[in-house]
């Protein structure tokens, strides 16, 4: 059954609740105070089932109260709203919260709805006929023109114009466009309480997706995960809730106290709350001009916090004209893009425009005509483009799929096609779980190829540069500089060697004097044997720097040219291997050798014989046994 949500608008004591109760049988006033006063103070709620052309449909209503100073919450319930019944009294006509409310349902763009002149059983044909005219002037050009949207008068009091009243909710609702039920799950919480036996319940309009019993859901902006124990819908109990229906949830694990209206219940690790938003905003002619650094009072869905405006083209918006901002929030919010918003005057709090959310992580530190030019396309481009857009806007660090999930609240299945397409035409390319605009990655390819051939100016005498140093030089993310590489080595415009990252074919570049000295070192031990002089001695004697001398070290022991068995002992590989074949040959005759055996047979001082011992253990030549050692 298709499920529409009704909701009511217009001045106080113009008959809104009664007009619901009337329709539907339930008294929406709830509370005593309401009851007492007879007015409405909070949001109620009511549904009706109806025939439509088309098969039944479920109306949901969320009536609102009228009065000047409970408009906010007034807007904490239209928000989710497909089709308004535009409720004004044959008595009074047109009166001021008349005009603030049809402000607020035109800023927030609903599309469909019924102008209903109420209490018509009190005034005669010709007071009537006069409002009716009046309104029609009111509303002409808006999206309750007389010429597509009915104007009925009705009384709840005698039934007059109920049915007609009906019909056309019936038919207008089967034409409504619904709302995404394979969006993400969304619900603002529009109220918060608890019932006994069952704990902490909040209700609200499911503005997408849909939510089923004992799915786990996030609580935003607390960012904390929660579990749906039981969902009703209209009342009733059921296994799940859709989009365009009111629902109510029994959450477990939370007190009523951690909850209040204004948070939202959404698929995990869709949205992340923000203080800042990136926006399209029309001022309405009505409003004072609106200076840059203004702070008003913002309203999204349920949501209502103190924001200031920062405006990107000029220091004032004039009445009646449209601008990108950017929404300083007081607190932290969780939006969108695409979701409509209200903002008041700070004071005195009056209604004085709206717009729709663009941008819900707004780039810093980027100049406003650049960012304005990023908010044009992103308000206009298709996925395919608007995901390009934000991949393209992070650079060289690129853009983590969590991200761009958080960034455009796409369905998964939304994300992957998008992603998948910009792939398969170049746009991007995706490494592990980050992706990356192509000319961007062009740009990190150069920078990486600059850094090593820099390095390999600077370092003449070292193979390359590690990888870990490259990484840290480069300031890349690490999924986007081992993909870069791989791409460079794939290429052959790099080429790695023992975790050193080189030019290919570039080995280490050796002056005349450096290369002698290597000569001289390799020299110095290899004619030494095992009776090796110190390494300071050897590199003291050199011609070139201790720098320069002390790399060609490295190089040899890189090399294994020569091996470093202790900290101040080195030997040449060739003396090492003939060492271990002359243990190893003594097995045959006595398995076992102590330190004076071992100098006995080597002709070395204790000095040299002990490292060389520890050595030899640690080449699993020999295995230590208290003073003694077996030869393996």
């Amino acid at each position: 059954m298709k499920s529409v949500i009704v909701g009511t608008a217009g001045h106080i004591d113009h008959g809104k609740t009664a007009l619901v109760r009337a329709l539907t049988g339930i008294d929406t006033d709830r509370l005593e105070e309401e009851k007492r006063r007879g007015i409405t103070i909070e949001l109620g709620f009511a549904h009706l089932e109806l025939p439509g052309p088309q098969g039944p449909v479920r109306l949901g209503f969320v009536d609102v109260p009228g009065h000047e100073r409970f408009v906010r919450n007034m807007l904490a319930g239209v928000g989710g709203i497909d089709l308004l019944l535009f409720v004004i009294s044959a008595e009074e006509g047109i009166k001021p919260q008349t005009r603030e409310h049809f402000d607020i349902c035109r800023l927030l763009q609903v599309r469909r709805g019924i102008t209903v002149l109420t209490k018509c059983d009190l005034v005669d044909a010709e007071t009537l006929e006069v409002v009716r005219m009046e309104v029609e002037e009111f509303v002409r050009g808006s999206f309750l023109d007389p010429s597509h949207s009915p104007i009925l008068a009705a009384s709840a009091l005698t039934g007059a114009g109920l049915d007609e009243l009906k019909r056309e909710l019936a038919s207008m609702a089967s034409e409504a466009q619904t709302k995404d039920v394979h969006a993400p799950f969304r619900l603002p919480i529009d109220r918060v309480f608890t019932m006994k036996g069952f704990g902490t319940v909040v209700t609200g309009t499911t503005i997408a997706g849909e939510v089923r019993k004992e799915q786990e859901v996030e609580l935003l902006p607390a960012m904390r995960r929660v579990r749906v124990r039981g969902v009703q819908v209209h009342g009733e109990t059921s296994e799940r809730a859709a989009a365009g229906q009111r629902t109510a949830l029994n959450l477990a694990g939370v007190p009523q106290e951690e909850l209040e209206r204004g948070m939202m219940l959404a698929q995990s690790a869709l949205l992340l709350p923000t203080t800042q938003l990136d926006v399209k905003l029309t001022l309405l002619q009505s409003a004072r001009p609106l200076k840059d650094r203004a702070q008003v009072h913002l309203h999204l869905f349920t949501t209502e916090t103190i924001a200031e405006v920062v405006l990107y083209e000029g220091k004032e918006l004039r009445p009646g004209r449209e601008a990108w901002a950017q929404l300083r929030t007081e607190s932290p919010i969780a939006a969108a893009p695409g979701d409509r918003f209200i903002l008041r005057q700070f004071s005195p709090v009056t209604t004085i425009g709206g717009g729709v959310v663009v941008d819900v992580a707004p780039m810093k530190r980027m100049k406003p005509d650049a960012r304005v030019a990023i908010l044009e396309k992103l308000a206009t481009g298709d996925d395919h483009g608007r995901l390009r857009l934000v991949v393209e806007r992070r650079q060289e660090r690129g853009l983590q799929i969590a991200q761009a999930a958080h960034e455009t609240a796409w369905s998964n299945q939304r994300l992957q096609a998008a992603m998948q397409e910009l792939a398969k035409s170049g746009a991007i390319t995706r490494f592990s779980d980050r992706l990356i605009a192509t000319t961007a990655l062009e740009g990190v390819k150069r920078e990486l190829l600059t850094l090593v051939e820099a390095f390999h100016k600077a370092n003449p005498l070292v193979a390359g540069i590690s990888k870990q140093e490259l990484l840290e030089r480069s300031g890349l993310e690490e999924e986007i500089f081992a993909g870069a590489l791989a791409a460079m080595i794939e290429a052959k415009k790099l080429a790695v060697t023992a975790e050193k990252v080189h030019l290919p074919g570039r080995g280490v570049v050796m002056k005349d004097e450096e290369a002698k000295s290597q000569q001289e070192i390799e020299s110095a031990f290899a004619s030494a044997g095992l009776k090796v002089p110190a390494l300071k001695e050897v590199l003291a004697g050199l011609k070139i720097d201790r720098v320069r001398a002390q790399k060609i070290v490295t190089l040899l022991l890189r090399d294994k040219v020569l091996v470093k068995v202790s900290e101040d002992l080195v030997f040449h590989s060739q003396a090492l291997a003939a060492l271990k074949q002359q243990i190893a040959g003594l097995k045959a005759s006595s398995p076992k050798i102590d330190v004076s055996r071992f100098k006995d047979v080597t002709g070395v001082s204790r000095k040299y014989a002990i490292p060389l011992l520890e050595y030899l253990d640690r080449e699993r030549v020999t295995r230590r046994d208290g003073d003694s050692r077996t030869i393996l």
